[in-house]
């Protein structure tokens, strides 16, 4: 598409299905991609219908000025690096921020955490080279491992 195709292009809640992804690993196992899938498929919500409802309609009071928004969290990079001490630490720092906020701004504070949100990395070439020798790139911990040997760089969703 030219610059002039994208600019009339509409955004719409369904927009992104008509979009290539970019950033996909290629995974080399299908079973063993298909069986996590099924795995996850099964595993309740992160987050609740209701939950959502319920912030929509508090975001909106924010619109208004009714309300401040305050997001925070941790984007834990590694596996090793997310544990429940660090989460409970961030999460009573973003307490502890958002009643200075309530005070100063006399205004409810909505409170939005983000918790490791970076176990997988979108990259902008799916290989990387050291000392002249080529491996997949490092996708974030989801996908593969950050040691540079052709193992760790397997792609493994299990």
């Amino acid at each position: 598409n030219s610059d002039k195709e994208k600019e009339k292009e509409k955004w719409s809640p369904n927009s992104w299905k008509k979009r290539k992804a970019l950033q996909l690993p290629d995974y080399d196992d299908d079973v063993i991609l298909q069986t996590s899938l099924k795995r996850l498929r099964k595993c309740s919500p992160l987050v609740f219908a209701g939950e959502v409802r319920s912030l929509h309609g508090r975001l909106e009071k924010a619109c208004n000025g009714e309300a401040f928004l305050f997001m925070g969290g941790d984007c834990a990079e590694t596996f090793e690096e997310f544990h429940v001490d660090k989460v409970r630490d961030t999460f009573r720092v973003m307490l502890q921020m958002s009643l200075v906020i309530t005070f100063g701004a006399s205004l409810p504070v909505i409170k939005v955490g983000r918790m490791a949100g970076q176990f997988a990395k979108p990259r902008s070439s799916a290989t990387e080279t050291k000392n002249g020798i080529t491996l997949p790139s490092f996708r974030g911990d989801i996908v593969n491992r950050s040691d540079f040997n052709a193992e760790a760089r397997r792609t493994n969703p299990a």
